[in-house]
């Protein structure tokens, strides 16, 4: 996808219209969404402006704060997912400063423009697909129906003496081309695709495994450590015999590969990167140093984040790919600040996340809407997954409130997991279905208040086993 298209991608989107599209997904939590939504908008906003303008607009990057499973990590996934953004996902706590175990910083920038990379790829791929199938499609025949020999012309003279050349005669071309067309039609018919062909591929040259022990610079020595071992083992060939369906499969891989200009590639990932980039930062309160602390696991804290400031602030990172700026990614992070809170982060890390939002806990309405007005709802997906072994799965309105109840109330007396709770609680309600789906297929199965209790019920009660089970 170009530029251009990115562009007009955002621009169909209005603040109001992401929030929309947002609730397809995600129940509750209306600020957080506004906040998503107008930071994806002023993306557009900047793309209009004066080059020399445009430069000086850094990102409002935000801290969503709020418990686990209350759609933090599912905002910021849609956000990206709705504008085609290259989008990374990684725990803060994986960071460490330098001579503590850990990866490196700016191993997130390589996974961003690796990712986009394989993005930008896919999409050429799929854009030039058509065209690798028609290549396929000549070589198949070629394959099938070899050329007609040729044969010896009569000798022409040189400065040099004379010359052989090779000719075919135009009754064999020609009867060669009407039988390469009448195989081109079968093969386009399908008839072919199960008949046997001898297929020559590219074997994989293998690269032996390398183990670094190594904390500090083993992202950089990886960079090329791949390409040069590829070039080090030559690519041998191997033959095969394989239905002709399947080799117009492997040969239009192979074409399309071939097809693909990967400097447009590169070049289109790192625009995308440094330009509509979204780093999903979790965890960052485990990296929050506590009040009245400066020793202990706190040096290693602030360290991480001192790390992470010239990322946030805007830097320039070396990758296999090139140099790579960070000013214009739009870093998005997360934590359930319990224990810390975002004061407890380094002024200089602070200044840089200027949006902050609190999202709501889920309680038992949360969770009734949950299971029933997304697009991707639990209980459409159980209905969906159990359908396919012909049990039809019906949940009353009653039942779907008492699943409700019951995740809320293990949420409150147990660690409060949000809406995660749901997924625990639905597994262990329908285990017993699940498991003899194959034996009862074309039976309707109705979970009501009372099916939902007689499984739930008894772990319930027992507070003990409650917390191992749900």
């Amino acid at each position: 996808m170009t530029e251009d298209r990115e562009k007009q991608i955002v621009r169909g989107f209005t603040p109001r219209q992401i929030v929309f599209e947002l609730d397809k997904y995600i129940i509750g939590q209306g600020q957080a969404k506004r906040s998503v939504a107008v930071a994806l908008r002023n993306r557009w906003r900047r793309q209009q402006l004066s080059e020399e303008l445009r430069e000086e607009i850094a990102p409002k990057n935000i801290i969503m704060i709020g418990p686990t499973g209350v759609g933090k990590t599912e905002i910021a996934r849609r956000i990206a997912r709705l504008v085609q953004s290259p989008f990374l996902k990684i725990e803060a706590s994986k960071f460490t400063e330098v001579g503590y175990v850990g990866r490196d910083v700016e191993s997130m920038i390589r996974d961003l423009m690796e990712l986009a990379v394989n993005m930008v790829r896919q999409e050429e791929n799929e854009r030039l697909w058509e065209k690798a199938k028609e290549l396929a499609e000549e070589r198949v025949l070629s394959l099938l129906i070899p050329p007609p020999p040729k044969k010896p012309k009569r000798p022409e003279p040189t400065a040099d003496g004379y010359t052989l050349e090779l000719e075919s005669s135009e009754e064999s071309e020609e009867s060669y081309h009407k039988t390469r067309e009448k195989f081109r039609r079968l093969l386009k018919e399908g008839k072919l695709d199960d008949r046997p062909l001898d297929l020559e591929t590219q074997d994989k040259a293998q690269i032996p495994m390398v183990e670094i022990f190594s904390s500090a610079g083993a992202e950089e020595m990886d960079i090329n450590i791949r390409d040069m071992f590829g070039n080090m083992f030559p690519k041998k060939k191997k033959r095969r015999t394989v239905k002709v369906s399947e080799a117009l499969e492997m040969l239009a891989a192979e074409e399309v590969q071939k097809l693909i200009d990967m400097d447009k590639v590169i070049k289109l990932a790192k625009d995308r990167v440094e330009q509509s980039g979204i780093i999903f930062l979790d965890e960052l309160d485990k990296v929050a140093g506590t009040e009245g602390r400066q020793h202990g696991p706190d040096v290693s804290r602030e360290g991480v984040q001192r790390d992470l400031l010239p990322i946030v602030e805007g830097s320039t990172v070396n990758t296999k790919y090139g140099m790579i700026r960070t000013d214009h990614i739009l870093f998005i992070a997360a934590g359930a600040f319990n224990v810390s809170k975002p004061s407890d982060l380094i002024p200089e890390l602070q200044g840089r996340f200027p949006i902050r939002v609190e999202l709501d806990s889920l309680g038992a309405e949360e969770f009734v809407r949950i299971l029933t007005e997304p697009k991707n709802a639990l209980i459409l997906q159980y209905e969906a997954l159990l359908d396919t072994e012909g049990v039809t799965l019906k949940f009353t309105d009653d039942a779907i409130k008492e699943i409700a109840r019951i995740a809320a109330e293990v949420n409150e007396r147990a660690e409060n997991i949000g809406a995660r709770r749901l997924h625990t609680v639905m597994e262990k309600l329908l285990d017993e279905v699940s498991f003899d789906a194959p034996e009862i297929k074309g039976q309707d199965v109705v979970v009501d208040a009372d099916y939902v209790r007689e499984r739930l019920e008894s772990i319930i009660k027992d507070e003990d086993l409650s917390r191992y089970i749900l």
